[in-house]
């Protein structure tokens, strides 16, 4: 008899366990977690130099090494509306990021994550677009890589932060990279600068983040030309930190996790044919 109102007993203490976990407020219950979403594509530049795909794999296993960040790569945008809906940022590494987005049938879905606050990061090229859609990036990403003003300049130079107290700047110290430098971007006067390089005796900018009318985050980083460089931890750093400031996650004070080994930066064969 015992045992049975044992049993008794337990069964009504789960029900009112599962009971409570239903009302439990949703700050409270388990987070299905963050999703971030980057966009590459199929190369188009020398063996070793805007390897879209294979970059955007190393971010992504920096990006999850973050508790409940899960990131996603796709081979640009993508055609399965499961892959974007629900992203909280929006990361790209490829040719012409404002085209990815705003030209084509997905515009509209863009702008519906955007206005939604849905974060934003373009890395090197993905900070250029067409002077079709120039203006519209611009408002957007808060900096545009003009094609008739903005000039390119091959170097190794030393990376400053521009602002040692924002999140972005958190775990890395000043350090040399040797990039394709884009210079003469057209801003937006509502930009905060957050990297910059000097060349020739002049200040450039070429990171900076641009917080947006409604809530969202954008953050433009104009470097990465290079494979090699993604093999440069305090690089790796400054975008995963940026990326995850776009999604509205707290950065460390060490600075975000972003270990990778030699095999994570090996890149696949190149199988084009070569032009004559």
């Amino acid at each position: 008899m015992r045992w049975w109102l044992c049993l008794g007993s337990c069964a009504v203490l789960l029900v009112g366990l599962l009971t409570l976990g239903a009302n439990l407020p949703a700050a409270d219950k388990p987070s299905p977690g963050v999703r971030i979403l980057l966009i590459g594509k199929d190369r188009d530049h020398p063996f070793g130099t805007h390897e879209y795909m294979t970059d955007c794999q190393v971010l992504a296993k920096c990006l999850e090494q973050t508790p409940g960040v899960r990131a996603t790569v796709s081979n640009g945008w993508p055609k399965d509306e499961a892959q974007w809906q629900g992203v909280r940022a929006v990361v790209l590494y490829t040719a012409n990021g404002g085209d990815v987005l705003l030209r084509g049938p997905q515009r509209k879905q863009v702008e519906s994550l955007l206005n939604q606050g849905v974060g934003l990061t373009a890395i090197h090229w993905s900070t250029g677009a067409s002077p079709e859609v120039g203006e519209d990036w611009l408002e957007i990403l808060g900096g545009w890589v003009h094609t008739k003003l903005s000039k390119l300049a091959v170097r190794t130079a030393k990376l400053q932060q521009a602002d040692p107290q924002h999140p972005i700047a958190r775990g890395w110290q000043p350090f040399e990279l040797r990039d394709e430098y884009y210079l003469h971007l057209k801003f937006s006067p509502k930009i905060r600068p957050v990297l910059t390089v000097e060349l020739d005796g002049q200040k450039h900018v070429v990171g900076w983040v641009y917080e947006r009318s409604n809530g969202g985050r954008s953050f433009g980083c104009v470097l990465g030309h290079f494979h090699a460089n993604f093999g440069e931890k305090a690089f790796r750093r400054l975008l995963v930190n940026g990326i995850l400031w776009t999604a509205h996650l707290e950065v460390p004070a060490e600075g975000a996790p972003c270990e990778v080994t030699a095999q994570d930066l090996q890149l696949p064969p190149d199988t084009r044919k070569p032009k004559p």
